[in-house]
């Protein structure tokens, strides 16, 4: 049976409510999304929560959202190779990243032989590139991401399948996930209306059919992590423990034996 685990992203920026949330709701560990808290930035940090709240950590997302380009400095290689030494040092055997940004062209030039060269270096952590999205912009959709062209990103051996994200693109989330057969590594797992861009929202609250896919990842033996990955914070208070706790049932349930 999977591991089911919760990003700290759920709770953005809180990254400390995110260790604590995992705790209370029985979730076997946690993703630590890398942002502007300066707790998640600190290997002693993460560290320290990680021991308080009795959670360990398994996976390490990369600061490569639009609203923490600034976190590490501005050289997204660097941060990169930052979180994998992050991942290293607390005991994480992921990194997730995203494609680069259309406006890091250097990057994205080199980022498909970075990720070779990093990936499961000297018994490191393995760096699942995530599948992103497009936008809506200016009354036409816009894809920010380079090395999207290929909707399962063939350039890569392992890969983190973000639902929410399917959601977006407009997807169909079964033909992708059997298109990337093989190669997901990582799963972030949240529902979609497919309405309104990048939701998060928690499982069977959208139309995806995650129970299809977890029935489909479990005939595979999928050997990876599922990452309850939800914007918890923009849900009504007073329900947010309780999305919070169901959403690691529904997990286990649908990912059990």
């Amino acid at each position: 049976m999977a591991d089911i685990v919760l990003s700290t992203a759920s709770f953005f920026p809180d990254t400390q409510l995110g260790f604590r949330m995992a705790a209370e709701c029985g979730y076997d560990g946690v993703e630590v999304m890398v942002n502007h808290d300066r707790r998640s930035q600190s290997v002693t940090a993460v560290r320290g929560l990680a021991d308080h709240y009795g959670v360990p950590i398994v996976s390490v997302h990369v600061p490569c959202l639009v609203v923490s380009q600034h976190v590490w400095g501005w050289n997204p290689e660097l941060k990169l190779r930052r979180s994998v030494e992050m991942a290293t040092a607390v005991g994480a055997d992921v990194v997730v990243v995203h494609p680069p940004f259309r406006w890091q062209r250097g990057y994205a030039e080199g980022f498909a032989r970075l990720v070779g060269i990093l990936d499961g270096a000297d018994e490191g952590p393995r760096i699942a590139v995530e599948n992103m999205f497009t936008v809506q912009a200016f009354g036409r959709r816009v894809d920010p991401y380079r090395c999207t062209e290929d909707p399962a990103l063939g350039d890569f051996s392992a890969l983190t399948l973000d639902t929410s994200h399917v959601g977006a693109a407009r997807q169909d989330l079964m033909d992708l996930y059997r298109s990337m057969r093989g190669r997901v590594h990582h799963l972030h797992l949240s529902d979609s209306t497919a309405t309104r861009g990048d939701e998060h929202l928690p499982p069977g609250t959208g139309i995806l059919p995650l129970g299809d896919l977890a029935t489909a990842m479990v005939a595979d033996d999928f050997g990876g992590r599922v990452v309850l990955e939800m914007a918890v914070s923009r849900l009504p208070e007073g329900t947010r423990t309780a999305a919070t706790a169901d959403s690691c049932g529904w997990a286990r349930v649908a990912f059990g034996p």
